[in-house]
C-alpha cells in the first residue's frame, strides 16, 4: 500500500517545481533515469504513444515520485525511531 500524501508535502513540491518548471524537469529526467530507469522508460514510452504533452506528461509523473519517495521516506524514518 501506498503512503498517504500529506497537503504540507504537496505545497512544497509544488513550490519547488514552480521556481524553475523546466529546470526541475531536467533535473528529475536524470534523477529517475538513475533511481528507477523502468519508470523513466515508462513515462517515455507513454508520451509516445499518446497525444498527449509529453512535458506535462513527464512533470505530472515526477511530482507524483517524489511526493511518494517524500512520504516513504518519512514512514521509513517513523519506522527507525519507533524500534529505538
Amino acid at each position: 500500500m501506498q503512503p498517504l500524501i500529506s497537503v504540507e508535502n504537496v505545497e512544497k513540491v509544488i513550490d519547488e517545481v514552480l521556481v524553475d518548471i523546466s529546470a526541475w524537469r531536467k533535473e528529475m529526467i536524470h534523477y529517475i533515469k538513475d533511481e528507477n530507469p523502468e519508470l523513466n522508460t515508462a513515462i517515455i514510452e507513454l508520451s509516445q504513444k499518446t497525444n498527449l504533452d509529453p512535458k506535462a506528461l513527464a512533470t505530472g509523473a515526477y511530482v507524483a515520485y517524489k511526493l511518494l519517495e517524500i512520504e516513504n521516506q518519512n514512514e521509513n524514518d517513523f519506522d527507525l525511531g519507533e524500534d529505538l
